[in-house]
This record gives C-alpha cells, structure tokens and sequence, in this order.
C-alpha cells in the first residue's frame, strides 16, 4: 500500500519536471505503479497535495515548537524561529510552491481562494499557539490581524526573493516583527 506522504512526494517530484500546472493525477498513479483509486484513498482532488504540502510546513512550524530554546526567547524571536521552520519546509520546492498558490488563485477557483483564506487563518493560529500567545478579546484580534499581515506580506517576500538565504529572510521578517503596531501587542 502506497503512503500519502509517498504519493505527496512523487506529486512534488513530477512537478518539479513539469510544473504544478501540468502535473496530472495519472502521472502520479503510474509513476508510483498504483491506480487512481489508490491516490483518491489519500487525497480527494489535486488541491488536496498543496493543502498537504502546506500541513508539512504547519507540521515543522510545530515540531519547532517543542524545542527548549523557544521558551527564553522574546515573543519576537519566537515568532522569528517558528516563521523561519515554516518557510525551511517548503524551501525544497519554492518555485513550485509558488505555482501551487498561482494555481489556486486562478478566476475559476474561487472555491479554492476560499480554502486559501481559511489556510492562512489555521497557520496563523498555529503560528500564535506555538509562540504561547496568550492575549484575548481585542488584543488577540490585533495581533491576529497584524501577524496576518507579516506571514502574508514575508510570504510574499520569500517567493519573490528566490535566490535569498534564511539570514536576508530573518532580517526582512524581524523588520516587520518589529514594526512599531506590532511591537505594542508583542510586549513580554
């Protein structure tokens, strides 16, 4: 029996070869000596290998999280470091990832845009759990807008600077971290 990880992992490969656009299910399935039915066990549709590929990065975000270190840190820097293991995750195939979202954010799939919304709304809270943020009420609301605004806006940064190591992603997320909103609501 084929795993979904394994299934994941030839999608990523093919893809790589010949983009997101043009990977079929059936490659998949013949790659991996499988029929359809085999992948449709684990992923119900081709968007559900992105929505896959994205738990891997909340998985690391959260596997980060148990480490030690973490717990002395500023919130800043425990937003840093978690951020930072999100985007390691998905450095093996940046290019690709960034296909994956163009794919989603074709005219016809507005299902599939709304799916996204929900996708950054589950990371970011992944993302504030894993850091112990605690605020409630109108300060958890403010942090939650403003950490949107820095996953989206580094996000954004990190597919466009493809050739950009951690060291220039970290300076760029720290400037936005500790920006002068955030920063009020990120005070130990």
């Amino acid at each position: 029996m084929t795993s979904a990880a394994q299934i994941l992992d030839t999608a990523l490969q093919i893809a790589e070869r010949s983009g997101w656009e043009r990977l079929r299910l059936f490659d998949v399935a013949a790659t991996l000596d499988i029929g359809l039915d085999e992948i449709a066990r684990h992923y119900r549709d081709k968007d559900a290998l992105v929505e896959a590929w994205f738990d891997r990065a909340d998985a690391a975000l959260l596997a980060r999280a148990r480490d030690a270190d973490l717990a002395a840190m500023t919130p800043a820097g425990r937003l840093e470091e978690l951020l930072v293991a999100w985007f390691a995750a998905l450095a093996p195939h940046r290019a690709l990832t960034g296909e994956m979202l163009c794919y989603k954010l074709e005219p016809g799939h507005i299902h599939l845009q709304a799916q996204g919304l929900m996708r950054i709304s589950r990371t970011v809270q992944w993302w504030r759990e894993a850091a112990g943020r605690s605020d409630a009420w109108l300060a958890r609301i403010g942090e939650e807008c403003a950490l949107s605004a820095v996953y989206l806006c580094t996000f954004a940064h990190w597919l466009r600077h493809r050739r950009e190591d951690e060291a220039a992603l970290r300076v760029y997320l720290r400037r936005r971290l500790h920006s002068l909103p955030l920063a009020c609501l990120l005070r130990p």
